[in-house]
């Protein structure tokens, strides 16, 4: 897996997944609802799970469309 950020968005369960490393998860913070940040068995981050995501991006999609066609 390469360095970067890998990001998937499962639209039937409107579940958007932050992938930050590759490894197995062992336990999962929920650090505001709906947002869970899963880690590996040194506690270090290897991903970043929102649920609802359409929900939780709404407000901010159109400016966020805008801004990147004007890019």
């Amino acid at each position: 897996m390469s360095s970067k950020s890998v990001v998937n968005y499962d639209s039937k369960s409107d579940v958007l997944y932050i992938v930050a490393k590759k490894a197995k998860e062992e336990e999962y913070v929920e650090i505001a609802p709906g947002i869970n940040v899963e880690l590996d068995d040194k506690g270090e981050v290897i991903g970043v799970e929102i649920l609802n995501a359409s929900k939780i991006f709404r407000p901010v999609a159109k400016p966020l469309y805008r801004h990147i066609q004007m890019a």
